[in-house]
């Protein structure tokens, strides 16, 4: 059925292919590689051409919601985590407690509106990897903090490994790593790539 439509119309792009074997394996936990497997040889048929980007659609997918990452490189369609998403969004009143809880400030970097920062609400675990919307999981960050935490992932990794390094360096005396980690972290703290962990 899937292929006889997609014969009839030529205006499908590739996440919708992608997501489409989604759609028809619902609540499958579903390995990446089966997918581009799959999606490659449809793509290929159909068009004559390769597939590309793959990994970021089915990225952007679980990022938007339609799709949940069960764990590394692996996800799934759940209808029902569809029809109910808009739950897992914070409402304004939420958004608002959760601002005053954190002072109008981003938990990161401490910069708010008296700093002229925009401040967003987050999910401090994610809706993709199962966050709820509630107040205990969001946490206000200024724009910079929210995007590179959406994109780069960095409030939750980079700064803190080279601070377990450091501090390992340390307690081994240990001089080349020290002088490594340290001038790494330096580098942080120059271009201001805090991470929660330094809090």
């Amino acid at each position: 059925m899937l292929i006889y439509y997609l014969s009839m119309t030529n205006s499908i792009s590739q996440t919708q292919l992608i997501y489409q074997y989604f759609l028809d394996h619902p609540n499958q936990d579903i390995p990446h590689a089966e997918v581009v497997d799959w999606a490659t040889k449809q793509w290929l048929s159909l068009t004559g051409k390769p597939l590309a980007d793959t990994d970021r659609a089915i990225r952007n997918l679980a990022q938007k919601g339609a799709l949940i990452k069960v764990g590394k490189g692996i996800y799934k369609y759940d209808p029902d985590h569809i029809e109910h998403r808009d739950l897992e969004d914070f409402t304004e009143a939420q958004k608002k407690e959760i601002k005053e809880r954190d002072g109008y400030r981003c938990v990161i970097c401490g910069r708010g509106p008296n700093e002229g920062v925009e401040l967003h609400v987050d999910h401090r675990k994610p809706k993709d990897l199962g966050g709820k919307a509630t107040i205990d999981n969001g946490e206000t960050l200024c724009a910079q903090h929210n995007f590179l935490k959406k994109n780069y992932g960095i409030t939750e990794t980079g700064k803190r490994v080279f601070l377990k390094l450091n501090s390992e360096a340390r307690q081994q005396d240990d001089t080349t790593m020290l002088a490594f980690t340290n001038e790494i972290l330096a580098l942080y703290d120059k271009y201001d790539m805090d991470t929660q962990t330094t809090k």
